[in-house]
């Protein structure tokens, strides 16, 4: 409901195709928007195990955005680090605009990860100054960068500075860090339990499992 251009744009009115990607499976499947809309969203509503990995736009099957979809922990079976996810995306000519692509950033939302990868937290928009991790190793913070390209080169000034824009480094997200702050709040109060902390099935792969691995002996069975 952010992208007007999907109405009134007739290089859009093709729609757009998506591969989602099974984390856990190793699998991944191409569909159809909006035909598949909603078996799309069935998917990734799994937001554990199922992302959006490239998107295509139908008529042409030029690349529209990519992402890294990676998740070390099931690339090793155990908590080896961050993940810190990245997107590229395309826009203006016959594709969402630059405002359109930003929009849904004016809010927060909750994501997998915080603090030693094992908690969830709200998605904070930030410009590159303020993207260090502070309180409880975040919020977990995006920042955007844009430019424009031609010819395989980033556009630059006479003396070859390419000319970049820090997104997000913008008052116009102000509503989304205060969401951000206040969601960081109510999920830090509830301490070291769920929802706050990720399901037990995602805590697998994070170093608690060495934690309940030292208790696994003395469970004995109920009487």
């Amino acid at each position: 409901m952010n992208t007007a251009g999907l109405v009134i744009d007739p290089n859009m009115l093709c729609g757009f195709k998506f591969e989602a990607i099974d984390t856990k499976e190793n699998k991944a499947i191409i569909l159809k928007c909006p035909e598949e809309m909603y078996e799309l969203l069935a998917l990734i509503g799994t937001v554990g195990r199922y992302v959006i990995s490239r998107v295509w736009r139908a008529s042409d099957n030029l690349i529209c955005a990519a992402s890294s979809v990676s998740k070390l922990s099931l690339i090793a079976g155990k908590y080896v680090g961050k993940d810190d996810p990245v997107m590229i995306s395309r826009a203006q000519h016959g594709l969402a605009a630059v405002g359109e692509i930003l929009a849904p950033l004016m809010h927060s939302y909750f994501v997998q990860g915080w603090m030693r990868g094992s908690r969830w937290g709200p998605t904070m928009p930030v410009g590159l100054k303020a993207s260090k991790c502070t309180v409880f190793d975040g919020p977990p913070r995006i920042v955007a960068i844009g430019f424009q390209l031609a010819n395989g080169r980033i556009s630059s000034y006479d003396e070859g500075t390419p000319i970049i824009a820090d997104l997000f480094d913008d008052s116009a997200f102000a509503l989304a860090r205060r969401e951000a702050m206040q969601n960081a709040c109510t999920l830090r109060n509830m301490g070291e339990f769920e929802p706050a902390r990720l399901s037990s099935e995602d805590m697998e792969y994070t170093t608690i499992q060495k934690v309940l691995g030292k208790l696994g002996e003395r469970f004995k069975p109920l009487k």
